[in-house]
């Protein structure tokens, strides 16, 4: 059976499997997978994510990571008429290129590969606006005019308390890093068009969040039709209170916190906080 539909996104967006459960609109996660000296995590929904922490924390192993080929995405087209590929942004994996190179290959359906420019939330949010456009009975090239338009009108803020891995994998500015990893600061930091910057500095991962929330007022957002998605490695409670902080100050559609898996995890690192809107 082919799907008319069907969404498919890589596994930096930390949704389940079974996110959609739709007899007319397909849904797939295609894995990244993270490396620590020989043992191999791939991101998939029943890879031990702190047992990845506990090794990565342990280990004077090279690590790393790495996207899937274009025929893991090519297979994921296979069973659809109409595919919305979702990826994590192009500046941070080459997961875009390569669902690109197999939409270019598949004869029989119809491919659209998004740039997320982002990750985490920033997909989830890109997800679901797709999964809502196949249900109103839109048009493929409607869906794609739309789903493009909502990338350029996303905002992601975060705070790390570990920047290391985004140096070493290179996704990060090492002039941007050296200030957030040298000065005693908590930064505010910005996804925009994909790329890692400085937003604004703090001087305690407390003071960096509460800010974080008040920044949201800056981008003149209409709050009242988005959703927001926090994000968190190993500290819920955190993430919860950030929650709460955002639902005190603003009127979102929905807010949601969801946990990060393998991929997230291993850039973010414990402590780290995301907020996408």
């Amino acid at each position: 059976m082919k799907y008319k539909f069907k969404i498919v996104v890589d596994s930096a967006a930390n949704l389940p499997a079974d996110y959609i459960k739709d007899k007319d609109i397909g849904f797939q996660v295609v894995p990244l997978s993270v490396r620590i000296g020989e043992h191999e995590f791939v991101d998939t929904d029943d890879t031990d994510c702190n047992q990845m922490l506990s090794e990565l924390a342990g280990t004077k192993e090279k690590c790393g990571t790495s996207c899937p080929s274009p025929a893991f995405f090519a297979e994921a087209y296979k069973d659809a008429e109409q595919v919305v590929c979702i990826t994590i942004s192009s500046k941070m994996s080459g997961c875009f290129n390569a669902a690109y190179l197999a939409s270019t290959q598949e004869e029989d359906a119809k491919v659209h590969v998004v740039d997320s420019q982002s990750v985490c939330g920033g997909e989830v949010i890109l997800v679901d606006k797709c999964y809502q456009y196949m249900k109103q009975g839109l048009s493929f090239e409607e869906i794609e005019e739309k789903i493009e338009n909502d990338v350029k009108e996303e905002h992601f803020l975060f705070v790390l308390n570990d920047f290391g891995n985004l140096v070493r994998a290179g996704r990060m500015n090492k002039i941007v890093a050296f200030v957030a990893m040298s000065l005693a600061i908590k930064p505010i930091c910005i996804a925009k068009e994909g790329e890692i910057k400085i937003f604004e500095k703090q001087r305690t991962m407390k003071k960096a969040l509460a800010r974080m929330v008040d920044d949201i007022e800056g981008f003149n957002a209409d709050v009242e039709n988005r959703q927001c998605v926090i994000t968190y490695v190993d500290d819920e409670s955190t993430a919860l209170k950030v929650k709460e902080m955002v639902q005190a100050k603003y009127k979102f559609k929905d807010i949601r916190v969801m946990k990060t898996r393998v991929l997230c995890s291993y850039y973010t690192l414990p402590g780290g906080i995301h907020l996408v809107f």
